[in-house]
């Protein structure tokens, strides 16, 4: 965290963007790839723990995760309708691409693949030229800076946003879900995508 306490919100973009990319060197310098996995997942934005109790009293009476998967996908619905208030056409796009909340069940293995930010979705939906694709992708707004000046930070950072579905399924289960980053718009990727692991012994 060395220089962090320097950092404000004056703080130029490029003095923000240089203060990460040096902390993730520095973690990756000094951590081995599990302790790197548990600090940033650790940092993560959590989705709101009372907008899943449905789905964890759900889980405690039925174990059935197939149940609690489709509530989610259907939460995820009722946001795009209501909340953001897009377009049919768009919202068949997103579940088709498996994009958002509940990611894509394989046996018991979730394949989230973040939905680009709300406030860029149009855009990102409209703009063809790959780079720019990705800089209107993620949710946070350090990578979006790093991606527009070409800056490199490492894709460790990602593990960030993979404590948000990580954060999700833990207090479903109220059980340790394992992450693997498999892919990132830090890496060139076009999507960022993670693999939830869940654990066997529901």
């Amino acid at each position: 965290m060395k220089g962090n306490g320097k950092l404000s919100s004056h703080s130029s973009r490029q003095e923000v963007i240089g203060w990460t990319k040096k902390a993730m060197e520095r973690l990756e310098s000094l951590a081995d790839e599990d302790k790197r996995k548990t600090t940033m997942t650790g940092c993560a934005c959590q989705y709101p723990k009372s907008a899943l109790q449905e789905e964890r009293k759900t889980y405690q009476e039925t174990k059935d995760i197939d149940l609690v998967h489709q509530m989610l996908q259907e939460q995820l619905e009722s946001f795009l309708k209501g909340t953001l208030e897009l377009d049919e056409e768009l919202i068949e796009e997103i579940i088709k691409r498996g994009w958002g909340l509940a990611g894509v069940k394989k046996g018991n293995t979730i394949i989230a693949t973040k939905i680009p930010k709300s406030g860029y979705l149009v855009e990102y939906m409209k703009e063809t030229d790959p780079e720019k694709r990705r800089q209107y992708y993620c949710h946070c707004p350090r990578v979006r800076d790093a991606l527009k000046t070409h800056e490199t930070i490492s894709s460790t950072y990602c593990y960030c946003g993979a404590g948000f579905y990580k954060g999700i399924w833990e207090e479903i289960l109220q059980k340790p879900v394992e992450v693997e980053l498999l892919e990132s718009v830090l890496k060139g990727d076009d999507v960022c995508k993670i693999a939830l692991y869940l654990p066997l012994d529901q």
